[in-house]
């Protein structure tokens, strides 16, 4: 073969693998089943091109097909074309309170999970990471005959490195300069490659996406995730903002206070010492075993030391969230974790911080939303980030 025969084959191969990326994406997309003809119109191949690929991507199980709806129309149904539900991705997490490993297909669906929740505040890296290796096995033991794994995710409540896979420290968790993927038995994950993210941004994902590769309702968001302590990351355009190392998001430690009181971090009064669970329970007088519907109840019935510790989480984090969006411009505020809980008491306070705190509330007021109340959404955007990096390369999975 020439050179020119070479870097010819090469185009061809490298379009080919852009087409089907397209097609991938734009049925994955969709919130509702597309056929073939949709597929080229939305794209702009031709009906053959589309049909071919579509085919290849149903062969790989990147795709699928469901029974056609005929709807009284004459003539042959086009067959609907939906995400694939042959491959799939295995998302695990360590947090302060629990461990988590779930299960996730193409089609946004929970295949299998397991939830184990333990005190793991100070806890030994090499033995937490252990445990959740073994709950992990025990999870992919069980998975459907014929279900793919393309790939596993690791979300840690702190910063870590993502060029080398370490979490350089996670003050609820009392870790530093660990490497997971070292200490993590390789079979816990089938042998795959472990990529390590910090759970708010990863649990920014199921915002951003609805399922993989299929866009949420808010294209630009702040997410506040709200656990033992408070992460945060922004999302524009669908995609979470990583910063030039990766560590952007940190808003649980965006001082509310500098005289405030002592955070785990080192610092002083942190938007964690006033919102996090802990705090924020311990300003109501609640123990931590309390709930944040527990705090919630307290709060409606008038019980003033809960009103005051909603009042002082509200104050903070307008504080915190007005620095922010003044910063990007990014009005839209989604609340998780126990956050998400107390969303309805923290509102009205909060959104009248924001209003007095925000340059451009006059013109845009910030609008302060609940994420679904679902358990370790980090695992759950771990597994989302693997499975939508197949869609931008599907060609790698197919035979």
């Amino acid at each position: 073969m020439t050179a020119l025969d070479q870097r010819t084959s090469a185009r061809q191969s490298s379009l080919r693998a852009s087409n089907l990326a397209l097609v991938a994406r734009t049925v994955c997309a969709s919130a509702r089943p597309l056929s073939r003809a949709d597929v080229a119109a939305a794209t702009s191949m031709t009906r053959t091109t589309a049909t071919r690929l579509a085919d290849e991507l149903v062969a790989g199980g990147v795709l699928g097909e469901i029974e056609p709806d005929g709807g009284g129309r004459r003539g042959r149904p086009a067959t609907p074309l939906v995400p694939g539900s042959r491959l799939a991705a295995a998302g695990l997490q360590v947090n302060a309170g629990f461990l988590a490993v779930r299960v996730v297909d193409l089609r946004g669906r929970v295949v299998a999970e397991s939830l184990e929740y333990a005190d793991l505040v100070e806890s030994d890296p090499a033995a937490t990471l252990d445990r959740l290796g073994a709950l992990s096995a025990r999870v992919l033991s069980g998975l459907p005959e014929g279900l793919r794994l393309v790939g596993a995710g690791l979300a840690l409540p702190g910063i870590v490195a993502a060029a080398t896979g370490t979490l350089l420290r996670a003050p609820n968790l009392g870790w530093s300069d660990v490497r997971p993927a070292e200490l993590l038995d390789p079979a816990a994950v089938a042998g795959l490659p472990l990529r390590v993210g910090n759970e708010a941004s990863l649990a920014a994902r199921t915002v951003a996406e609805v399922a993989p590769g299929r866009p949420g309702p808010f294209p630009d968001f702040v997410y506040l995730s709200g656990e033992i302590g408070i992460g945060g990351a922004a999302v524009v355009g669908g995609e979470v903002m990583a910063g030039r190392h990766g560590w952007a998001g940190e808003i649980g430690h965006v001082c509310a206070d500098p005289d405030g009181p002592a955070c785990r971090c080192g610092s002083t009064g942190c938007l964690e010492t006033y919102a996090g669970r802990d705090a924020l329970l311990a300003a109501a007088g609640l123990t931590p075993a309390s709930t944040p519907a527990h705090l919630a109840e307290l709060a409606a019935s008038g019980d003033g030391r809960a009103r005051e510790a909603v009042t002082a989480a509200a104050r903070a984090l307008g504080v915190a969230l007005a620095g922010v969006i003044n910063v990007l411009d990014i009005p839209t505020v989604v609340l998780g974790g126990h956050l998400a809980q107390v969303a309805d008491l923290l509102r009205p306070e909060l959104e009248s911080h924001l209003r007095e705190r925000v340059l451009s509330a006059r013109w845009t007021p910030p609008a302060i939303h609940a994420a679904k109340n679902t358990p370790a959404p980090g695992a759950t955007g771990a597994a989302y980030r693997e499975l939508t990096a197949v869609l931008a390369d599907p060609a790698r999975w197919l035979p």
